[in-house]
């Protein structure tokens, strides 16, 4: 009984050094998302995580000041443009929790 209770602490303490950035379901799902597009618009992304423009921008604005992605503005027309791209350092990031949520569920 001891044993085991001691492996499911280590497997538990494991997830202390999760990515909080990410873990967040919201951010999950943006850079999910972005982790397999070069870039995408914001009304791509507000669309396919279901979230409000208010709650994107201000998720989006947690990543950016993180460096997890760019967020350039440009318009179209008349019409503002608002792209999104994951850079070197989120992907690093995303691949890193990937890998460490992998490693947690496979000692289950």
């Amino acid at each position: 009984m001891r044993q085991k209770q001691k492996k499911t602490n280590d497997n538990l303490s494991s997830l202390q050094t999760v990515d909080k950035l990410i873990h967040s379901p919201a951010r999950l799902r943006i850079m999910a998302h972005l982790f397999v597009v070069e870039n995408a618009d914001f009304l791509y992304i507000m669309r396919q995580t279901d979230l409000t423009f208010g709650n994107l921008s201000s998720h989006l604005n947690t990543l950016e000041k993180a460096a997890y992605v760019t967020i350039s503005k440009e318009f179209i027309g008349k019409k503002p443009h608002t792209l999104i791209k994951l850079t070197d350092k989120g992907r690093e990031a995303f691949l890193h929790y990937k890998k460490n949520m992998q490693q947690f569920f496979n000692k289950l």
